[in-house]
């Protein structure tokens, strides 16, 4: 099966996030006619690199580096209008086209606003230091809240009505303003006139691209329009499904509620996951390395958090954890990225099991408490010693590094598509189906 064979397809990480989304995106662009970003919001970070030159993505999808691609972000998202209309101007400075015609914005996409970045940096300052979750401090957790309250949450669509957005504007100031009083002793308050002014002004500049984003995916593919569905953070990250409350606030798994599009409309599903396992933030992390490992792999990885710039936690490839996200999330496929990462390592190891107490378990355990105790069972493979960059063959690559893809292939019981072995675009392996 060939790329153009996949049909509409989405793109999801099996891991905590930062698998390489980005590249595997922008790697199959070329064959869709549409990228829709179903979750997340400037949380998250997508990094792309063309002829060296590196793009970091935050709410812009992966595919506005492509001529000719439409660019949605959907209803799932949430959307920093100051951060997005930053970025979009960032790419427009570094030559990327961006306009109504290859960039839409779901009206009912929900707003972050200044209360929501407020409350995630003091929320988390006040927590005590084990309850502390890790935010990136953009907002999105509180702005999910909000939405799922459904008192306090405001949509894009509500830009285009200044009456109506300055009453909801002043209302919610006055509850805000109100509540960081009571509970987070916060004597500065939210100027309602001021924010609903910034908030329309950013209406006016982000009209062009907005539209019912439901009613234009759904018609582009009945077109016959290939779509390439792309998601943020992890299953791992997953509110529903990961390691809660070490999370994101969204369904990173969901594509179809995010997009607002039936589950059938993605005829295959790319797993992505690093051929090692990171982690940003807290959170229970079994194969994590803190020493000489650990060290290694975040260099040679650069392993640094796009949004945060935060050095990230490394450690060995979790195969029990990245089969449970398997399960919940039926990739048809696998991406294996950052292969070129572990070259030169004597051995790898492959936790297989994890030791809970007197018990050796292979499922993922829903509660954190078990995972934090958890000791992993490892399986030991040969490392390989030299670097893999320059290979575009699977049967290129050293036997020891085709036999550590086919064991992670094996234990997630799911074909591998793609194998990067280094940053750039064409520093990727493609396996056809056999």
């Amino acid at each position: 099966m060939r790329h153009k064979d996949l049909g509409n397809t989405c793109v999801l990480g099996l891991q905590w996030g930062d698998e390489g989304k980005g590249k595997v995106v922008d790697l199959l662009v070329e064959h869709f006619d549409v990228v829709a970003r179903y979750a997340g919001g400037a949380n998250a970070g997508h990094t792309v690199v063309i002829d060296s030159d590196r793009f970091a993505l935050h709410q812009v999808p992966s595919g506005v580096l492509r001529e000719g691609v439409m660019n949605i972000i959907a209803s799932g998202a949430v959307i920093d209008p100051a951060a997005l209309l930053g970025e979009i101007e960032s790419l427009r400075q570094r030559g990327v086209r961006l306009d109504g015609d290859n960039l839409r914005i779901s009206d009912r996409a929900h707003l972050v606003f200044p209360w929501h970045r407020r409350e995630d940096v003091i929320a988390e300052g006040a927590a005590r230091a084990g309850d502390k979750i890790g935010t990136t401090a953009r907002g999105i957790g509180p702005c999910y809240a909000d939405k799922a309250g459904r008192r306090w949450g405001i949509r894009v669509c509500e830009l285009c009505r200044p009456a109506g957005l300055r009453e909801r504007i002043l209302a919610t100031c006055a509850y805000k303003n109100a509540l960081f009083r009571a509970v987070y002793e916060c004597r500065e308050t939210f100027d309602a006139n001021a924010i609903t002014a910034e908030y329309l002004a950013f209406g006016e500049q982000l009209r062009p691209f907005m539209c019912d984003a439901t009613a234009v995916l759904n018609g582009l593919i009945r077109q016959g329009k290939r779509v390439l569905f792309e998601g943020a953070q992890g299953a791992l990250l997953d509110v529903d499904h990961g390691t809660y409350p070490f999370v994101t606030s969204s369904s990173t798994t969901n594509f179809a509620a995010g997009a607002g599009v039936p589950a059938s409309a993605a005829n295959s599903i790319l797993g992505v996951a690093k051929a090692y396992t990171t982690r940003v933030g807290r959170g229970p992390f079994p194969t994590e390395q803190a020493g000489e490992v650990g060290d290694i792999i975040r260099e040679r990885g650069g392993e640094y958090g796009t949004t945060t710039g935060r050095p990230r936690r490394c450690g060995w490839f979790d195969a029990v954890a990245t089969a449970y996200a398997a399960r919940v999330c039926g990739p048809t496929h696998l991406a294996i990225m950052h292969l070129d990462t572990l070259s030169g390592m004597r051995e790898l190891r492959v936790c297989v099991g994890y030791r809970i107490g007197k018990k050796i378990v292979n499922d993922f355990p829903a509660d954190v408490y078990s995972l934090e105790e958890a000791e992993p069972v490892y399986e030991t493979l040969p490392g390989w010693s030299g670097e893999i960059g320059d290979c575009r063959e699977f049967s290129k690559l050293p036997d020891e590094a085709r036999r550590y893809v086919e064991f992670i292939s094996a234990r997630l019981e799911t074909p591998v598509r793609i194998i990067s072995v280094g940053p750039a675009r064409d520093q990727t392996i493609i396996l056809e189906d056999n």
